[in-house]
């Protein structure tokens, strides 16, 4: 007979079962690194040395952890609505292309910080759109939203393809790209910021859209948990029945949770197209729509923990990137493995190790002095 879940600690729920499905993560990806003849130890070390132990690694890490920040808080939105947006990836293409044509045609009239809000407003209206028509059939037909969103992304992608290789690929060349943007279409890296402390960034790509991953971070949470849209929100993502009981509108609320996700997607083509690459590349999304999905997973639907889950996913891609230089042994595709273990555990597994923390924090608590004493007046 199984028992019900105790209810437990703020710090316990998000801090620490989190931290420990982690530490059985690397824990089992240090036997898949034991079996290939390699030293876990070793390993790990390499690992948090490319991350963090020269500045530029870092640099990359941050540049990595901006994009994770932004699908992570997409994917976070919708999971409060009971909705499980899969389609980040083909919201960033489409905010890619919102941030493009903002870029192309203004880069030469205006400076980057007149262009960033712009190219902001684009990307999210833009992401936000590719969301619109799955939201609106799994509001008004109950079409599932995975399926839609999926879809979706295939669709994103061909038609990224048509637009680089046909409309927006410059006369006289053949690569797959747009024009590169002049000096008004590329965000300021945050090298010299990082000089001040002593930290010479190298070429890292880090670069402003960092401050607005963390200024969104901010804004989700005030509107999740401080708004009476993100009452709403959470209250059709714990029970729809009550929602409507309430007298709350479903269509309209699926329809505004994924408008918010998918425009929080496509804002994060600002950090590759605007801050790093100054042009519309195919494949610039990289998987980061996808990493979104455990990042939300990992930090629970809050800023608070989507924010150093991001942290998490950019040293095991910039430390990932690191370990397979320095360790042939272990491929690119042994780190994707240990990625998917935390996937694994961040997510899928999440609950096989509650019950027996659950218990472990009654019994201790139920055998402290305070509570005792508590029993015994009672």
């Amino acid at each position: 007979m199984s028992r019900p879940y105790v209810p437990l600690p703020g710090w316990i729920n998000h801090g620490l079962i989190p931290l420990v499905n982690v530490a059985v993560a690397f824990l089992v990806a240090g036997l898949v690194v034991l079996a290939v003849g390699e030293s876990p130890v070793e390993a790990a070390r390499l690992m948090l040395r490319g991350a963090f132990g020269y500045s530029e690694g870092f640099g990359f890490t941050l540049y990595y952890t901006t994009n994770f920040i932004l699908t992570g808080l997409a994917v976070a939105v919708a999971f409060h609505g009971g909705l499980f947006n899969i389609g980040g990836e083909g919201q960033v293409y489409l905010g890619g292309l919102g941030v493009a044509l903002v870029a192309l045609n203004l880069d030469g009239t205006f400076p980057w910080w007149v262009n960033l809000p712009l190219a902001i407003l684009a990307s999210a209206a833009f992401g936000a759109l590719w969301a619109l028509i799955p939201a609106v059939l799994q509001a008004r037909r109950g079409s599932h939203i995975v399926i839609t969103t999926i879809m979706f992304n295939f669709i994103a992608s061909a038609l990224m393809v048509y637009l680089i290789v046909g409309p927006l690929r410059p006369v006289g060349t053949m690569q797959p790209e747009s024009r590169r943007f002049l000096e008004g279409g590329q965000l300021p890296k945050l090298g010299p910021l990082f000089e001040r402390f002593g930290l010479d960034l190298g070429g890292a790509p880090l670069n402003v859209t960092f401050f607005v991953a963390l200024l969104a971070a901010f804004l989700v949470w005030v509107l999740i948990w401080r708004t009476r849209l993100g009452y709403e929100i959470r209250t059709l993502g714990f029970s729809p029945s009550a929602a409507r009981y309430a007298g709350m509108s479903q269509v309209r609320l699926v329809v505004i949770i994924m408008l918010i996700s998918g425009g929080l997607a496509g804002m994060m083509a600002l950090n590759p197209v605007m801050g790093d690459q100054y042009r519309l590349q195919i494949d610039f999304p990289a998987g980061a729509g996808f990493v979104g999905i455990a990042v939300a997973l990992m930090g629970r639907g809050h800023p608070a923990g989507i924010v150093p889950a991001a942290l998490l996913f950019g040293v095991l891609y910039q430390g990932g990137a690191e370990l397979a230089f320095d360790m042939p042994a272990i491929s690119r595709d042994m780190i994707v493995i240990i990625q998917g273990l935390v996937i694994l555990f961040a997510g899928a597994l999440e609950n096989m190790l509650r019950p027996g923390i659950g218990a472990a924090f009654q019994a201790v608590r139920f055998r402290s002095p305070r509570a005792g004493g508590v029993e015994g007046r009672a």
